[in-house]
């Protein structure tokens, strides 16, 4: 593989800039590529040790998998996760790009606006929401214990749907996620480097605790579920958990450019990627299993939510400390995985009207209008809707690693790239719209949901994302090919001699 990255100068910036792109689309040149070996391996410990992924690995076990087997197929799937980042990730590290530009690399100058559309408009603003409302509950419960009277504020009248302790509450939390995405990449950076060493202490010193309450290692191994899943085959069950876990990075990794566009190098952003996902997981794997379990077992119940565990606790002090660093990681997530995608997709959208900057206000303040306490009350429906939209991810992530690897060589033509969307030009190969990538990522997108409405296909939606994904990629290249074939002048056929030289 190839690892040199090109270096873009002032000067192919300024050109760019002066064909009406605003600096948050533009190429990142050398001395704004600040994100070493070190950054990259904190930046996604908070998005591993969250409140959703712990209630996940109950799940698992209700699969029928033995404790260790869970164990075992989290780590494996983080080598997964970690191929998926790294891999999507080169185009952005390679050439400074954001997300915004990969896709249009992709998909064309009009292809690009549907995925970006739903991976920063829709799935980021509706994750963003929902998400802030789950950590205002988790918050609602910390300042309880700390203050009991607040809970009574209002007497009971609801405001919108939602009390008024709750509207606090959200509103508070809402609003340090806002100045966390505002801050974009660099005060993300910062945070992280914080909260990295905060999870390990907080969750080491619980699965500490667990393993002592459960009377050691041994109980927590021979743990079973008598109501448990036991027919599957354990081989599925492996291939459903990995493809639990890689959907949840589903959104991330297909905009992971606009982390990887801030990279020193390929090289750092590969390693620090690689580093960071096998050390988190290696430890969460360890701890959820432990302290789920741990905690079930002394409490004598089998309870798989880890906040209820926490609030269970004699100690004040530890109840205030863990509930501090998980409502932590939830601000770690949203930061990452929505809030700043949403910030950077609203501005490739309306480059006229919008910066990152108000691209994140504007996502913020749509997030709080959605009112998500509200769409909480029908959850079938909610999760029917985000399930959707991050089905579609598998697809898209298929398509743009396909064509980046394997169509364009790893050769991307910046100056065509950055055309002046304003004159009418069919021979540039980004203009337009890429008419196999959107063939590709529909009909894997109807294969990776049909088990949802027809029950003979099942089995695909247990493995949704990578029924997407394969059958995005496939196809795409397939198509490709023929259309090569085909056509005179080919979409990419000067890709890899057109592009920028080291």
């Amino acid at each position: 593989m190839d690892m040199k990255d090109y270096q873009v100068t002032q000067e192919e910036v300024t050109r760019f800039k002066e064909r009406n792109y605003n600096d948050d689309l533009l190429p990142k040149t050398e001395d704004k590529r600040n994100m070493g070996v070190k950054n990259f391996f904190t930046l996604w410990m908070g998005s591993v040790h969250n409140i959703p992924n712990y209630t996940a690995v109950g799940g698992f076990i209700f699969l029928g998998l033995s404790p260790i087997n869970v164990m075992f197929a989290l780590i494996i799937s983080a080598l997964f996760v970690s191929a998926f980042l790294t891999l999507n990730g080169k185009a952005g590290s390679k050439y400074g790009i954001p997300f915004a530009m990969h896709l249009r690399a992709t998909y064309g100058n009009l292809g690009a606006k549907l995925p970006g559309f739903l991976r920063g408009g829709v799935a980021a603003i509706a994750w963003f929401g929902l998400q802030n409302y789950t950590g205002s509950l988790a918050l609602l419960i910390m300042i309880g214990k700390i203050w009991p009277g607040f809970l009574e504020i209002g007497g009971g009248t609801q405001i919108l749907g939602i009390s008024v302790p709750g509207l606090i509450s959200f509103t508070i939390f809402w609003f340090i996620n806002v100045l966390i995405g505002l801050g974009g990449g660099g005060i993300l950076n910062k945070f992280t480097a914080i909260l990295s060493p905060m999870i390990y202490i907080v969750v080491g010193g619980m699965a500490i605790w667990a393993l002592r309450v459960a009377g050691g290692f041994g109980p927590i191994l021979a743990y079973s579920i008598p109501d448990a899943t036991s027919s599957i085959n354990p081989i599925w069950a492996y291939f459903i958990i990995f493809n639990s876990v890689i959907a949840v990075w589903a959104a991330p990794g297909a905009s992971v450019s606009d982390f990887t566009q801030n990279a020193t190098s390929t090289k750092a952003q590969m390693m620090g990627q690689t580093l960071s996902l096998m050390v988190a997981y290696l430890m969460f794997a360890f701890s959820s299993v432990v302290i789920l379990i741990g905690g079930s077992i002394h409490y004598g119940i089998q309870e798989w939510n880890i906040l209820n565990l926490i609030e269970r606790w004699d100690s004040f002090p530890a109840i205030i400390l863990a509930m501090s660093v998980f409502l932590l990681t939830t601000i770690s997530t949203n930061a990452t995985g929505n809030i700043i995608p949403a910030g950077y997709q609203l501005t490739a959208l309306f480059p006229k009207k919008l910066n990152y900057k108000s691209g994140v206000i504007v996502a913020s303040i749509i997030s709080f209008l959605i009112m998500p306490w509200k769409l909480m009350e029908n959850a079938d429906s909610i999760f029917i809707f985000l399930n959707s939209i991050g089905a579609v991810l598998g697809p898209v992530a298929g398509v743009m690693i396909a064509s980046y690897f394997f169509v364009q060589k790893e050769e991307i033509n910046l100056d065509e790239l950055y055309m002046n969307v304003e004159e009418h030009d069919e021979k540039n190969q980004y203009y337009g719209l890429n008419k196999p990538a959107y063939i590709a990522t529909i009909v894997a997108l109807i294969l990776s949901l049909i088990g949802q409405f027809v029950p003979t296909f099942k089995v695909l939606s247990d493995v949704s994302w990578f029924v997407g994904f394969i059958s995005a990629f496939v196809i795409y290249l397939v198509l490709k090919k023929a259309t090569l074939t085909k056509e005179a002048t080919p979409i990419y056929e000067n890709q890899s001699k057109g592009g920028n030289k080291e």
